[in-house]
């Protein structure tokens, strides 16, 4: 028997013991509420999946300021997608291959 409903406060108790695992069930949870807050926290943490997820929020709503932010705390596929962002050609057509992060 599986129990998928844990709590955020043992999650956290887990993450702090260094469990990575949990760690990105508390990312996944402050994505799902939106809290870009936490999120930023989790990535400081080392939480790479927290990373991810603001990565590929920051790509949605095309904020190269954030991308920069991202890849200043660590997580270096915001400055690849930062990258890729600058080096399209203007109009937002960026052709074939396009497709890293929705």
């Amino acid at each position: 028997m599986t129990n998928t409903d844990i709590d955020r406060e043992t999650l956290r108790e887990l993450a702090d013991e260094g469990n990575e695992v949990a760690l990105e069930r508390l990312a996944d949870m402050a994505d799902a509420a939106g809290d870009l807050g936490e999120l930023s926290e989790l990535l400081d943490e080392g939480c790479m999946h927290a990373g991810f997820l603001l990565t590929r929020r920051a790509v949605a709503n095309g904020d190269l300021r954030e991308l920069q932010q991202i890849s200043d705390a660590g997580y270096d596929e915001a400055g690849s997608e930062l990258n890729r962002l600058l080096e399209a050609p203007a109009g937002g057509h960026e052709g074939p291959g396009s497709d890293r992060l929705p």
